[in-house]
């Protein structure tokens, strides 16, 4: 698809699901700012996800459960300003959608309107089923989060591989079709068995999205700091590295640090 990316002005819900009828693979990436964004979308990634792990890789914390709406609506905002092409999808983050659809409703309204995303996307199946039906009655696109969901992690106690068991396994699929069914445009299944995978994703007329979920889901995504080696102490079986850029970042601002100590820098010609 990026090799076709000039004849796209921009993708839409439509286009990610004729990608999935005729068998064409999904490249998505997280960004939280404008310069990564502007990044990614020139490359020609379709989806841009504007993740709740900004609460790990930009502030720090050690799950995702702390950042608030206003922050993913700052960092939506920020991404939009950098894309012209991709659809940009928002998590909706925890405590804005549990339990409390007209809450999620509001949540929704306010990531739309105040950022300029294109979607929200939220975790679970059959227990936010009405949330997802009250933000899909206003129009707003919704992606669903099935499998290990990093807003729960407290229920589950670790970030172990999920449904490997028969009744989970039975549940994430009987969840999957629930997405598919109330209007869903798409489904990010993370960190389950390949074949589960490969299962659902055959079994949905949407497409999904994987994340430790084998080869056959209908595209995959990672967080973009983890690809390009920004994070250094998260490493598991899925994620691949196509750079190392903390040591290479680390060796620059070195570099720069002894030429500022020597008076190598600035020299003659970066003068004014």
């Amino acid at each position: 698809m990026s090799t076709a990316k000039n004849s796209v002005k921009r993708v839409t819900t439509s286009i990610l699901q004729d990608m999935k009828d005729n068998g064409q693979k999904i490249s998505m990436l997280t960004a939280y700012d404008y310069s990564m964004a502007r990044i990614l979308d020139d490359a020609g990634i379709e989806v841009v996800l504007v993740g709740d792990s900004a609460s790990n890789v930009m502030a720090g914390h050690e799950t995702t459960l702390p950042i608030t709406l206003d922050q993913m609506i700052y960092h939506a905002a920020s991404v939009i300003r950098g894309v012209s092409r991709a659809f940009v999808v928002v998590d909706l983050p925890f405590g804005s959608y549990q339990g409390n659809s007209r809450e999620a409703l509001q949540s929704a309204i306010r990531i739309m309107k105040e950022s300029g995303a294109h979607g929200v996307k939220l975790e679970g199946g059959e227990e936010v089923k009405e949330s997802i039906s009250r933000i899909l009655s206003a129009g707003i696109p919704v992606m669903g989060h099935l499998g290990l969901t990093p807003q729960s992690i407290y229920k589950f106690g670790t970030y172990v591989v999920r449904a490997k068991e028969v009744e989970e396994a039975a549940k994430l699929k009987s969840d999957a079709k629930l997405l598919d069914e109330l209007g869903c445009f798409g489904i990010v299944l993370e960190k389950i068995p390949a074949s589960l995978g490969k299962e659902v994703t055959d079994s949905l007329s949407i497409p999904t999205i994987g994340i430790g979920a084998g080869p056959h889901t209908s595209g995959q995504v990672l967080v973009t700091h983890d690809l390009l080696g920004i994070t250094k102490d998260f490493h598991p079986r899925f994620l691949r590295r196509y750079l190392n850029l903390y040591d290479d970042i680390k060796g620059a601002v070195g570099q720069y640090i002894k030429d500022v100590k020597s008076s190598d820098f600035p020299n003659e010609k970066e003068q004014y």
